[in-house]
C-alpha cells in the first residue's frame, strides 16, 4: 500500500488545482530555487560562527570563527528560518527559468521548513518573481510528490538538492522526472548524483532546456 503524505501536507495538497494533461514541476526551495546556503553562512556571521563546507552536511560543521573548534548551536535552524527566511536570495538563473517553464506546466513548490514560516517564504519567493503554490512540510516527500502524480497523463518532474528526497521519490513515484539540484557550486563539487536522480544538474538554464525537451517529447508523440 502506498504510503499516505502527513495529514498537514495532504490539506495543503487537497487546495491544489492539478490538471492531469498538463506538466507538472514539483521544484524545492533552499538550494534549488534559493540561495540557502549563502544566508545561513551570514546568519551565522552574526553569531560568532562559521560553516566547514568540507562536506555535505550541517550537523557537526559549525563552528566558532574565535576557537575554530564545532560548536553545537540548539534551535538554530528554527531560528534561522524564523528570522532569515524573508531574506534568502535567489539561485542564479532560477525565477526567469521555472517562469518559462510555466508557460509549458504547472508548477507547485514543495519545501521544508516550520509551519510557522510559511507565507515569509510565500513573500521571498515573490520578492523574487516566483510566484506559485507553495506547500510547506518535513520529512522525506516521496509521499507527496505520489500524491501528485497520482492521476497525471502529462510529465511530471522533481527537483530537490537533497539525496534522501531525491531516493524517495524514486522509490514512491518512479514515473516522475527526478532532477537532483544544488545552486551552491562549493555544494555541488562535494557530493555526486544521487542513487534515484534521473538526472544531475546544478544549472538552472540547462534545467530549463532538459525539461523542455521532455516536455516537447511528450507533446509531439
Amino acid at each position: 500500500m502506498r504510503e499516505a503524505p502527513h495529514d498537514d501536507i495532504l490539506l495543503q495538497l487537497r487546495e491544489l488545482e492539478i490538471d492531469p494533461d498538463r506538466p507538472l514541476i514539483i521544484s524545492d526551495a533552499d538550494e534549488v530555487l534559493l540561495k540557502f546556503m549563502a544566508r545561513l553562512e551570514h546568519y551565522l556571521q552574526t553569531k560568532g560562527l562559521w560553516i566547514d563546507l568540507t562536506r555535505f552536511a550541517i550537523s557537526g560543521n559549525i563552528k566558532s570563527i574565535e576557537t575554530n573548534e564545532p560548536v553545537e548551536v540548539p534551535n538554530m535552524i528554527d531560528d534561522f528560518f524564523a528570522t532569515q527566511t524573508l531574506h534568502i536570495e535567489a539561485a542564479p538563473g532560477a525565477a526567469q527559468a521555472i517562469n518559462q517553464l510555466s508557460e509549458q506546466a504547472q508548477i507547485i513548490i514543495l519545501t521544508n521548513l516550520p509551519a510557522s514560516e510559511k507565507q515569509l517564504r510565500i513573500d521571498n519567493l515573490a520578492s523574487h518573481g516566483i510566484d506559485f503554490p507553495v506547500v510547506i512540510g518535513s520529512g522525506l516527500k516521496g509521499p507527496a510528490v505520489a500524491w501528485l502524480a497520482q492521476n497525471m497523463q502529462a510529465p511530471v518532474f522533481f527537483l530537490d538538492d537533497i539525496p534522501h528526497n531525491i531516493d524517495s521519490v524514486a522509490e514512491h513515484a518512479p514515473d516522475v522526472h527526478r532532477i537532483h539540484f544544488i545552486a551552491d557550486p562549493r555544494l555541488a563539487k562535494l557530493i555526486g548524483p544521487a542513487k534515484g536522480a534521473s538526472q544531475r544538474i546544478d544549472v538552472w538554464e540547462e534545467a530549463y532546456e532538459w525539461i523542455s525537451d521532455k516536455i516537447n517529447a511528450h507533446v509531439g508523440r
